[in-house]
Order: structure tokens, then C-alpha cells, then sequence
């Protein structure tokens, strides 16, 4: 199996002109989902100092910032910040091309940080550090919002290529000109997720449906 850290990397960087169609695919039911979650967004950051990380091609940053105070997204590919940077955002929005481990931002400074679809990627032995990283962002009565999907999302065609060691999954992707990807990606259902963040949040709030989830988290006081 090849590398999954430098397949992601390439396969998001080249994939970004073409990311959104998974937005748009015409079941009705999956579409109702992510107006849900739109609508629950919009509500979730009004008001709030935003620290989006992962951030893509900006869909869920142009939806936050209907209501948010300020936006700063950032992405480790440069692809996607373009794509990001050719839509319209109503509230300050700043982009910054960075891995997330190393972000230019003071520590405890938001009051919310979001991840959209990025804990599926994230691998299981890093749990412990990528929960003291995401700590660090908020401030003291700060929240983490974290939004991904299940398997039904993606549909039959994509295939699973095997676990590793630590027994993560990992998942066949295919670009629009057919290039093919092995990427790691991770699957939880509702207990699952309760138990992963439980030792180190208060889960406020947890919604799980059949295509898509996402839990909102408050740090639990050292």
C-alpha cells in the first residue's frame, strides 16, 4: 500500500475543481441532510470568531459566513484555497494555505473551530494529539464542531483496499479523468463516536443520520 499521508495530499490538491459534485448528487434524501446541516451551521456560528480548518473549496465557509463574526480558513492545499477564493463571503474571511499543525494563530483565540470532513481522514494512533491540537484553538468556554459522512454517502462504487496495523480504512477514490487513489478513510457509528470523544469532551451535541454526522464539542477542564 502506498503512503496514505502523501495520497491525500494529491489526490484533494488534484481533485478541487471537481470536489463539489459530491454536493450535488440527486437523492433527495441525501440532499435534505446537508440543507439540515446548512441551516443548523448558519445557527450554530452567529456572532462567533470562526476557525475553520480543512476548509476545501469554501462550501461550508460561504454557508458560516452568513452569520459568523470573522472567518479564517485554512487548507493544506493550495488548490482548494483557490477554488475557495473565487466565492463570495459576507462576513471578514481570511484564507491561509497551512497544515493545520503548525497554523499562525494564537492559542485559545476562537470561539469555535470546525472541521469539515476531515476526522474520516484523520488516523486512529494520532487521536491524542489531534484532540490536544484542536483544544488549543478555542477559547476557555469554546466549542469544536466536526462534520463528516457515512459509507452510504459515497455510494457502492467505492471500494474498500484493506486496514492497516492500527486498523484504519482505507478506501478507493477515482478522479474525473480516472486516476485512482487509495486513501485512508475511517467510519463511525454513533456509539463509536461517543466513546472516541468522551475522555475528552463534553459532546453537547451529537446528530447521527444515514449519510451524514456531526458532534459538537466543548473541551472538558484539565
Amino acid at each position: 500500500m502506498t503512503n496514505p499521508n502523501n495520497d491525500i495530499n494529491s489526490y484533494y490538491s488534484k481533485r478541487a475543481p471537481e470536489y463539489e459534485q459530491i454536493y450535488y448528487r440527486d437523492i433527495p434524501e441525501r440532499q435534505q441532510e446537508i440543507a439540515d446541516i446548512e441551516i443548523y451551521l448558519e445557527n450554530l456560528v452567529t456572532g462567533k470568531s470562526i476557525l475553520e480548518l480543512a476548509c476545501g473549496t469554501g462550501y461550508w465557509t460561504v454557508c458560516m459566513s452568513k452569520s459568523a463574526k470573522c472567518i479564517i480558513s485554512s487548507d493544506y492545499s493550495a488548490e482548494m484555497i483557490t477554488e475557495a477564493k473565487k466565492k463570495t463571503y459576507i462576513c471578514p474571511t481570511q484564507f491561509v494555505q497551512a497544515d493545520m499543525y503548525s497554523m499562525p494563530i494564537p492559542a485559545h483565540s476562537v470561539d469555535l473551530a470546525v472541521f469539515g470532513f476531515w476526522f474520516s481522514h484523520e488516523p486512529k494512533q494520532k487521536y491524542e494529539r489531534f484532540f490536544k491540537l484542536i483544544k488549543s484553538f478555542v477559547k476557555k468556554d469554546g466549542q469544536i464542531w466536526l462534520l463528516d459522512n457515512n459509507s452510504p454517502a459515497e455510494g457502492d462504487e467505492y471500494k474498500s483496499t484493506g486496514t492497516d496495523e492500527h486498523g484504519n480504512n482505507y478506501k478507493q477514490r477515482f478522479l474525473d479523468n480516472g486516476e485512482e487513489y487509495s486513501v485512508l478513510k475511517n467510519y463511525f457509528d454513533e456509539k463509536l463516536l461517543k466513546e472516541i470523544f468522551d475522555a475528552d469532551f463534553e459532546i453537547e451535541e451529537l446528530v447521527y443520520k444515514k449519510y451524514y454526522w456531526h458532534i459538537l464539542l466543548k473541551p472538558k477542564s484539565s
